[in-house]
């Protein structure tokens, strides 16, 4: 009996009685609880608009109560539902655009590298055939004779077969890389074009990001057209 009482002793020294201590500096948990909460849902990934509309259109998983589209960005996308009793968003679904990997800003590339890259990876739209044709015919030997006065730049370029003539770079061009979702039309933006010996040329950015704002609004009103018949939807951006 004494060794039961002792056992007992030494269980009860681990619980604490008075949880909660009122102290003048406030009030104190003397024990980390941990809050149960319910269970969500994995989110499924698309890389498409239509992806996302054709989930919610089918409404595969009955979701019947009040959906929120967030458009984060120009290459994301994602579907929540109403906040829950521990004010979270359940996240349904998410579509991540892909893009191509090969753009670079700010660095010089070489002209056949940078050919690839204007062919590849830009919508054939604005000043793209343009800045093909310089990088394509622009003779290896003159660039380093470049004339600059800070804006605008002149090269030598082959005119025929045997033949060269002087030509201005354009500055700045209209280009419109893939930078956002398919079903959308790809954002048109400035940028400054500029060529150095070897030959080499560089794209730098010079719409200070209006492009994107551009791409996501267009994105909502693709998205409010194509769910115009879903009652509760929102979509915000």
């Amino acid at each position: 009996m004494i060794e039961k009482e002792g056992l007992e002793y030494l269980v009860g020294l681990g619980i604490d009685k008075e949880v909660i201590v009122e102290l003048d500096q406030g009030t104190f948990s003397k024990k980390d609880l941990k809050r149960v909460t319910g269970p969500i849902a994995a989110a499924i990934k698309v890389s498409t608009l239509t992806g996302l509309v054709d989930y919610i259109k089918t409404n595969v998983d009955k979701l019947e109560c009040k959906l929120l589209i967030q458009v984060k960005s120009p290459d994301e996308v994602k579907l929540y539902g109403p906040l829950n009793r521990d004010r979270e968003r359940e996240q349904f679904i998410s579509a991540e655009a892909i893009l191509p990997n090969n753009v670079v800003y700010e660095r010089f590339l070489d002209t056949e590298r940078f050919n690839i890259m204007l062919q590849s990876a830009f919508v054939d739209t604005g000043d793209k055939s343009v800045l093909l044709k310089y990088t394509g015919l622009i003779k290896e030997d003159n660039v380093k004779s470049t004339g600059d006065d800070g804006v605008s730049q002149s090269v030598t370029i082959k005119t025929g077969v045997a033949s060269v003539g002087q030509a201005v770079v354009p500055n700045p061009v209209i280009l419109a890389p893939f930078r956002t979702f398919p079903e959308i039309e790809q954002p048109t933006s400035k940028f400054i074009f500029r060529m150095q010996d070897g030959p080499s040329a560089a794209l730098f950015e010079s719409d200070g990001g209006a492009w994107r704002n551009k791409a996501i609004l267009s994105i909502k009103e693709y998205l409010k057209d194509e769910l115009k018949e879903i009652e509760n939807i929102e979509i915000i951006a």
